[in-house]
């Protein structure tokens, strides 16, 4: 059986108040590490970004919002579209801001490629490997 899915879609930037732009999503998912969805977003062949999310927070953000850290999602509608709102907070600025990305994905794909990762691990199948964690942490440092 296969234990990693991988998706690359389209989503959309927001720039300023209203413009949006095309960017790259990579999405992967690895039965290493169950809880986890990583996400490389790309322009040009250029990283822009990457970030590490929660798998269940991901598939709750379809249907409700969620998160109140340095990542947040909610649902939204724009006519026919459903769409994913992830809003990303990242290091501080000198002025005191911090970074901050908006980015909107089509809700069908990432339900999709959420179905694909089930098919990997379902949800409450997750196992954590204590002994292999704290084997790495001890090894490392």
């Amino acid at each position: 059986m296969n234990s990693f899915v991988h998706k690359t879609m389209v989503v959309q930037l927001q720039a300023g108040v209203t413009d949006r732009f095309p960017v790259l999503a990579h999405l992967s998912y690895d039965a290493a590490d169950p809880f986890a969805v990583t996400v490389v977003f790309s322009h040009d062949g250029r990283v822009l970004a990457r970030w590490q999310l929660d798998r269940e927070m991901l598939a709750d953000g379809l249907t409700r919002p969620v998160g109140i850290g340095d990542v947040r999602m909610r649902p939204e509608s724009r006519g026919s579209w459903e769409e994913l709102r992830m809003e990303f907070l990242g290091d501080a600025h000198p002025d005191g801001g911090r970074h901050h990305a908006v980015v909107f994905a089509w809700t069908a794909t990432l339900a999709a490629f959420l179905r694909e990762t089930y098919e990997v691990v379902a949800p409450g199948r997750e196992e954590v490997r204590v002994d292999e964690f704290l084997s790495d942490v001890i090894a490392g440092g």
